[in-house]
């Protein structure tokens, strides 16, 4: 985001990384894309800041929820 003189914002345009990549399925054993979207907490990145659809943000917090629950990425990072 950046802005001009006065109040006015101007947003810049985000793109999906899985929609320009063509990905069609998310896979939870790809710990190296699903680290790219979970915070320093351990959180799930929200889509403002990740800048993917909501499409394949669905598909992206299953796939990281899964992950977890196979111990493969942790809940929490302490």
């Amino acid at each position: 985001m950046r802005r001009r003189k006065g109040n006015e914002i101007i947003k810049r345009q985000r793109h999906c990384w899985f929609c320009i990549n063509s990905v069609k399925a998310i896979d939870y054993k790809d710990l190296g894309t699903l680290r790219r979207y979970i915070s320093s907490f351990g959180k799930i990145v929200p889509r403002r800041r990740s800048g993917v659809c909501a499409q394949h943000q669905r598909k992206l917090s299953n796939a990281i929820k899964r992950a977890r629950i196979m111990a493969l990425l942790p809940f929490t990072t302490r």
